[in-house]
C-alpha cells in the first residue's frame, strides 16, 4: 500500500475516534459507518483486508493489551462462564449457523457451510466491553465478556483451520480434528507458559532502561504469536498468557517503565482499534463486486438467515448455560453469586462480531486442489461482512438502551471508595512504620523538615480517598479531594510557565528545561493520581 493512503486510513480513522468520544454513539459504529460511506467515495482506493497483516500483525498487540488490563484473579473466579462462551459458545455457533446456511443455501457444500459458521462464531467484545464500562455495567459482566474477547478467537481461528482443511479436501476426520484443536489449544498455552516467566525476568532487570523496556514490551506480542504459530500452535492463545502473566506482575517493573507502558499501550490499541474497524465498512465495496452469480436479493436474505441463527444461537446457548450448571451443582451455587435473568439477557445480546471475523472470512482459498474455485467464496465472504456489520450497528445501538432499561446495579462506588481507603489506611500505616524504622538508622539521617515532608507525603495519600467520602465545597461544588488536584495543577502550571520564560530569557538551556518540566510532569502526575486514588 502506498504511504498517503495509508496516512489517511490512520488519521482518518483516529479522528473520527477522536470525534466519537463527544457523542453518544460508540466509536466501532461511527467508525464503521464512516468506512461504508467512505468506500464509495470517488477517489478513495481499494482498503482491502489483508489476513497476511491482521493476523499476525495487528491481532497480537490488541490481545496482548487487552490480557495486561486484565485481572488474572477474576479471571479465574469466573473461569467456568469465561470457558463456556470462548469456547463451547464458539464451537456450537459454527455448527448451527454452518447447517442452517448448509440447509438454506442450494449446492453449499456441508464442509464450505461449516467454515462460514467457523468465521462468523467469534464476538468481538471490545465495543461491548468499552459501553459496559462506561454504562456502568456489573463488574462480574464485564469481566465475562472481557475474558471472552481474550479467548474466543483462539477457538474459532483453530476450528477454522480443522474445518477449512476438511473443505479443501485434506481428509481430516473428526477423531483427527478434535486431536488438531487439542494439540493446538494446549500448545498455545504451553508456549506461553514458557515464555512468561524469562520475559517478566528480562523485563525486571532491565530496570536502567524505560525505553529498553517498553520496546521489549511491544515485541513481546508478535514474539509469542510467532513462537506458537511456528509450532503450529495457537498464537492468540501464547499471547493472552504471556500478557495475563506480565499484567498480574507489573508491580514488579520500574515505576517509569509503567507510566510509559500504559501511555504506549493506550496509544496502539487506540489507533489499531480505530483502523480495523474502519477497515470493516471500507470493505463493502471490495465484497459487494466479488459477488458474481449471486444476485443481491438472494444474497440479502442468506444474510438476514445468518444474522437471526448467529443471534438467537447466542441465546439459546447463554441461558441454559447460566442456569443449568447451578441447578446441578451446589458448589456452584456457593461459590458464584445469584444470577438474575438481566445480566445473561446482556451478555446474550453482547455478541457483536469484528475484525477477526473478516480476517478469517478473507483468508480462505480461492481455490481447491484438483477441484477448481472454493464453493461460494464470495457468498462466505459477503455474509461474514454482513453478520459483523448487522450484530455492530443493531445490537451495538441497541445495547446501551437495553442495559438503561433492564437497570441493572452497577458497581456500588461507595463500598469501592471505602474498601480503597481502608486499603491505602494499611499500606500507609506500613510504609509510617517502615520510615520510622529506617529514620533510626543513622546511614538514613535527614533534616528534621526533609523527614516531615516524607510524613506528610504518607498522610495526604492516606486521607485522600477518606476526603472523598466527605463533604462538599458549597462554593464551588468539588470535594477536598478535587479542590486539592486542581490547586496542586495550578501551581504546576505556574512553575512550567516559569521555566520557560528562563528559557527564553537564556537563562537556562533547552536540556535543562527539559529535565525541569519532567520532573514537574511525574509531580503533576502523582498529585493527579492522589486526586483520583
Amino acid at each position: 500500500m502506498a504511504v498517503m493512503p495509508l496516512f489517511f486510513l490512520v488519521a482518518g480513522s483516529t479522528g473520527i475516534a477522536g470525534l466519537a468520544r463527544r457523542t453518544p454513539v460508540p466509536a466501532p459504529l461511527l467508525l464503521v459507518t464512516a468506512g461504508l460511506v467512505a468506500s464509495y467515495i470517488p477517489g478513495i482506493p481499494d482498503y482491502t483486508l489483508d489476513p497476511h497483516i491482521v493476523l499476525p500483525l495487528v491481532l497480537p498487540p490488541l490481545l496482548h493489551s487487552a490480557a495486561l488490563d486484565a485481572s488474572y484473579l477474576d479471571l479465574r473466579a469466573n473461569l467456568r462462564p469465561v470457558a463456556l462462551l470462548s469456547v463451547g459458545y464458539v464451537l456450537v455457533a459454527t455448527f448451527l449457523v454452518g447447517y442452517v446456511a448448509y440447509l438454506v443455501i442450494p449446492g453449499l457444500p456441508l464442509a464450505a457451510a461449516l467454515v462460514l459458521g467457523a468465521v462468523v462464531a467469534p464476538p468481538d467484545a471490545v465495543a461491548a466491553t468499552a459501553v459496559a464500562r462506561r454504562l456502568g455495567l456489573p463488574h462480574r459482566v464485564t469481566t465475562i465478556l472481557q475474558g471472552e474477547s481474550l479467548f474466543n478467537d483462539a477457538t474459532a481461528i483453530t476450528v477454522y483451520k480443522v474445518l477449512l482443511a476438511a473443505a479443501l479436501g485434506a481428509g481430516v476426520g473428526w477423531g483427527e480434528g478434535i486431536k488438531e484443536f487439542a494439540v493446538a489449544s494446549l500448545g498455545g498455552i504451553g508456549v506461553g507458559v514458557v515464555l512468561m516467566v524469562p520475559l517478566h525476568w528480562l523485563r525486571v532487570r532491565l530496570r536502567e532502561s524505560a525505553l529498553l523496556e517498553n520496546t521489549l514490551s511491544l515485541l513481546i506480542p508478535f514474539f509469542a504469536y510467532a513462537a506458537a504459530e511456528q509450532l503450529h500452535a495457537s498464537g492468540v492463545l501464547a499471547v493472552v498468557v504471556v500478557g495475563l502473566y506480565l499484567g498480574h506482575r507489573s508491580w514488579q517493573v520500574d515505576f517509569e517503565t509503567r507510566l510509559q507502558e500504559d501511555a504506549v499501550w493506550k496509544v496502539v490499541s487506540f489507533v489499531l482499534e480505530s483502523v480495523v474497524f474502519a477497515l470493516i465498512g471500507l470493505q463493502l465495496r471490495v465484497v459487494l463486486r466479488g459477488l458474481g452469480e449471486f444476485g443481491a436479493a438472494q444474497a440479502l436474505w442468506y444474510a438476514v438467515v445468518v444474522f437471526v441463527v448467529v443471534v438467537v444461537s447466542r441465546f439459546v446457548w447463554v441461558l441454559p448455560t447460566t442456569y443449568l450448571p447451578r441447578a446441578l451443582s451446589a458448589r456452584i451455587r456457593a461459590r458464584e453469586p445469584d444470577a438474575t435473568w438481566k445480566g445473561p439477557v446482556i451478555v446474550a445480546w453482547a455478541g457483536m462480531r469484528g475484525v477477526v471475523s473478516l480476517a478469517i472470512a478473507f483468508s480462505i482459498p480461492s481455490t481447491v486442489p484438483g477441484e477448481g474455485s472454493f464453493p461460494a467464496r464470495n457468498l462466505v465472504l459477503f455474509l461474514a461482512f454482513t453478520t459483523v456489520i448487522a450484530t455492530l450497528v443493531i445490537q451495538g445501538l441497541t445495547l446501551p438502551p437495553l442495559i438503561r432499561l433492564l437497570r441493572l446495579p452497577g458497581p456500588d462506588l461507595q463500598a469501592e471508595t471505602l474498601a480503597e481507603a481502608q486499603a491505602q489506611n494499611e499500606a500507609s500505616r506500613a510504609a509510617e512504620e517502615r520510615l520510622e524504622e529506617l529514620l533510626r538508622d543513622e546511614r538514613n539521617a535527614l533534616p528534621g523538615p526533609l523527614a516531615d515532608r516524607l510524613r506528610t507525603i504518607m498522610e495526604r495519600r492516606r486521607n485522600s480517598v477518606w476526603e472523598r467520602l466527605g463533604a462538599v465545597n458549597e462554593v464551588t461544588g468539588e470535594s477536598a479531594d478535587e479542590t486539592y488536584r486542581r490547586l496542586a495543577r495550578e501551581i504546576i502550571d505556574t512553575e512550567r510557565r516559569v521555566f520557560v520564560q528562563l528559557r527564553d530569557a537564556r537563562r537556562i538551556d533547552d536540556e535543562m528545561l527539559r529535565t525541569l518540566l519532567r520532573r514537574l510532569d511525574l509531580e503533576e502526575a502523582t498529585a493527579y493520581r492522589e486526586g483520583a486514588s
